[in-house]
């Protein structure tokens, strides 16, 4: 999407999620049987799928993209009504039910847009990306947005500047050590460390006039690796679009807050809109920067402050430098083409399986998102081709190319909130994707479902080395563990040496999941590969484009195809299984994992809160400090009162027997159950994430109900886990994480509940 800092779609999932190393290889373990399915249906499943591997051709995915990169595809572009239509041709021609949902969302356009320098010197940035050789489409200036992001205030300032680093919470706290104030000054953020759209937010908490965010090439260019075009990564001109609604409180469009934003919709005013930001907000590119914060006096900032470009950093404050900057935005409505297609269930059509890619970019967008798109689009083809066979879905599958992720996430967001009601009846499962390239599988989600991912990944085969794609990932992991670098964690490492089920990660937020998710509590799974690929050094510019992915993306397309593969096996066997293929014992797994870090955050803060305490009585700070220097010690904090953790402690014990249970009672009860019980079974098995929610909604932010997964409030993308309370705890508001430790408790026992009533009608009913 649009909402991550310097990575790709695919980076961010490898960075912020576990990825799934392996399950026992074949020759190590017999294959257990696949999950969801008896022997015959099993059987039948597998020809489908070789038949449904037949009809995917690389080439297709090239020509497709080839076509819908041709174009600035942003919102409200010609090109992206004509995108939404070739995608709608596509699915029509396949013999889907296709039709486009439009929707009409408050997104703002630049009209006036400029940052420049006017004290000690004059430098005026240039907003726009030139023409780079062998970039056909980089000629295109005239037709793409501006450096811009979208969602930023309007305003037109003059002030000094202060250097926030990354501009999160723990900068500021830096700033405020080293006695400097941004209050009225312009702040001058690098990406990363956190999702863009929190560097304006804290900003304007902090009382900061603007925010110019640009990118340090230490990160984002040539400290990565060569510029394009004689590399993949970002060049001194290239600059990071990007959306900086506050996304963490609530996606989609800031006037239709739980509606959607149909033509007739009632609409609050853009003043009275709580996620549009109010100081103006521009990136500029690191060729930019440069002037600017080599003209910064003031403190010198700390190593981890330092970025790469030839200068020396400070903080400045100091009143040396002034910086203008003006955003004037066109905020009208703008149309958004929401391609849905349906193929009906032919058993239960009232259960969806939803898939869904989005087809709008900052620019181009060839990477970020028509690498994912396209290969959905092979899906959808290669199961029309079934259908015209003769074969039906038991259950009905729901494909979507959603309008105007990047500004945040509107179109599957309007489609989630206007389909509510009968996505709350009827939704089974979202299955998404964002870009692609080449490399590694990378998966995030409700962890129920991390068995049947581990199944899919372990049957197909890495276009590269010819080992499973689960082979492949545990060898990743295991060499990480051993040289101690690259991703992973220890929980990965472990579970790859074992060689058994690797868990997959949380979902925070950044793409099209989180109204599903997060919002409405459907089971979501998101799927990517990448990390041998190299296109975020383009991440959101002009320059993601046809011809840089076909040098440095996937340049033969072979892991648009492998997206296809498992991303369609998860489709088809979610329609087709016998019984919907959840794993409860993962997720109960998960839950226990999760309970533990809470206890250790509650025993950490005891212990940062005793040592601070001692540190402040024998004046430390200031002992150590440098006498020539302004050093103020952190504020006092106030000891941490007791955390009854104990009801949640006993829901996730009764959650880890009832899921035990169910477990075993699907595999026992596969093939002797009535159909009518099986048919109950999975009309409760769909539901069983709903209990996840709380109607009242997280603190602060009541459209995130789900209170096991959310992005995080000052991590923007991150996730966090069992969210009440765990941000309750780090935010040292005692009361509130007691309530919500209740509230999730009572959310974990009553999944319990679910499954005990779902185990109970597996039980083969006995005849005299």
């Amino acid at each position: 999407m649009g909402h991550r800092t310097v990575f790709t779609a695919l980076k961010f999932l490898l960075a912020t999620t576990a990825v799934i190393p392996l399950v026992a290889s074949a020759a190590e373990a017999p294959r257990a049987g696949m999950i969801g399915f008896g022997p015959a249906s099993e059987q039948a499943q597998r020809a489908l799928e070789a038949k449904f591997d037949a009809q995917l051709n690389a080439k297709d995915l090239r020509g497709w993209m080839e076509r819908m990169a041709s174009a600035p595809n942003h919102v409200g572009s010609p090109h992206d009504k004509a995108n939404a239509d070739f995608i709608l041709s596509k699915f029509k021609e396949a013999g889907w039910d296709a039709r486009i949902e439009t929707f009409y969302v408050l997104y703002p356009t630049p009209k006036n847009v400029s940052v420049e320098m006017v004290a000690p010197t004059s430098h005026k940035a240039t907003l726009t990306e030139g023409p780079v050789a062998g970039d056909r489409t980089s000629t295109q200036v005239a037709d793409e947005l501006p450096a811009y992001t979208a969602f930023g205030g309007d305003g037109d300032v003059t002030a000094d500047v202060v250097y926030v680093n990354q501009g999160m919470p723990a900068d500021y706290e830096q700033l405020a050590r080293n006695g400097v104030d941004v209050k009225g000054k312009i702040v001058m953020a690098r990406y990363g460390g956190g999702w863009r759209g929190l560097k304006p937010k804290l900003a304007q908490e902090h009382g900061a006039a603007g925010c110019i965010i640009y990118s340090d090439p230490a990160d984002d260019g040539y400290g990565a690796g060569e510029p394009w075009p004689k590399g993949a990564e970002r060049p001194p001109q290239g600059v990071q679009r990007g959306s900086v609604l506050d996304l963490p409180v609530r996606p989609g469009d800031p006037l239709t807050p739980n509606a959607g934003a149909t033509k007739d919709a009632k609409r609050l005013t853009k003043e009275t809109a709580e996620t549009v930001l109010k100081i103006p907000v521009l990136p500029i590119s690191y060729g930019d920067a440069q002037p600017i914060l080599a003209a910064l006096a003031g403190p010198m900032v700390p190593p981890n402050w330092r970025g790469g470009l030839p200068i020396t950093y400070h903080m400045g404050g100091t009143g040396a430098v002034k910086v203008h900057m003006v955003e004037q935005s066109d905020w009208s409505l703008k149309p958004l083409y929401n391609v849905i297609a349906t193929i009906q269930g032919s058993e239960f059509p009232d259960q969806w399986v939803i898939r869904g890619n989005h087809h709008d970019g900052w620019v181009f967008g060839a990477q970020d998102p028509l690498s994912g798109n396209v290969a959905m689009l092979a899906e959808a083809q290669a199961i029309g081709k079934l259908v015209k066979d003769g074969w039906k879905p038991k259950r009905t599958l729901v494909y979507t190319s959603w309008d105007g992720e990047e500004p945040a996430l509107l179109g599957s967001t309007e489609w989630a909130e206007q389909h509510a009601a009968d996505l709350a009846k009827k939704g089974v499962l979202y299955i998404n994707s964002d870009g692609n390239g080449r490399g590694f599988l990378g998966v995030g989600g409700t962890h129920s479902y991390q068995k049947v991912v581990n199944q899919i990944a372990g049957e197909l085969k890495d276009p590269q080395t010819g080992v499973s794609v689960l082979e492949r990932q545990r060898a990743r992991a295991d060499a990480n563990a051993y040289d101690k670098r690259g991703g992973g964690d220890a929980e990965t490492a472990e579970a790859a040496a074992k060689g058994g089920d690797m868990p997959i990660g949380a979902l925070g937020s950044g793409s099209d999941y989180t109204p599903f998710l997060q919002h409405l509590g459907l089971a979501s799974v998101n799927i990517g590969y990448g990390g041998e690929g190299d296109s975020g050094g383009v991440y959101h510019s002009a320059y993601d484009s046809f011809d840089h992915y076909i040098r440095f993306g996937d340049p033969e397309f072979a892991y648009g195809v492998m997206l296809a593969k498992t991303a369609g096996r998860l489709a088809l066997r979610t329609a087709n299984a016998d019984v919907l293929p959840v794993q409860a014992g993962d997720f109960a797994d998960t839950m226990e994992r999760y309970g533990k870090e809470l206890h250790k955050l509650v025993d950490d803060g005891k212990k940062r809160q005793e040592a601070l305490e001692r540190l402040l009585k024998t004046n430390a700070f200031k002992v150590a400090g440098d006498p020539t220097k302004t050093v103020v010690p952190p504020p006092a904090e106030g000891p941490v009162p007791p955390i009854d953790l104990a009801k949640l402690d006993a829901a996730i014990t009764k959650l880890k027997t009832s899921a035990a249970a169910f477990d075993a009672a699907r595999v026992a009860g596969q093939g002797a159950v009535a159909p009518a019980q099986l048919a109950q079974v999975n009309a409760i098995l769909a539901g069983a994430d709903r209990t996840l929610l709380t109607e009242k909604g997280l603190p602060g932010r009541p459209w995130y109900k789900n209170v096991i997964y959310a992005p995080g409030l000052e991590t923007g993308y991150g996730v966090k886990t069992l969210p009440g309370v765990r941000e309750a705890l780090e935010g040292k508001r005692w009361d509130e994480a007691n309530q919500y430790a209740g509230v999730t408790a009572g959310a974990l026992e009553a999944y319990a509940a679910t499954l005990d009533k779902a185990t109970a009608l597996m039980k083969p009913k006995v005849t005299h």
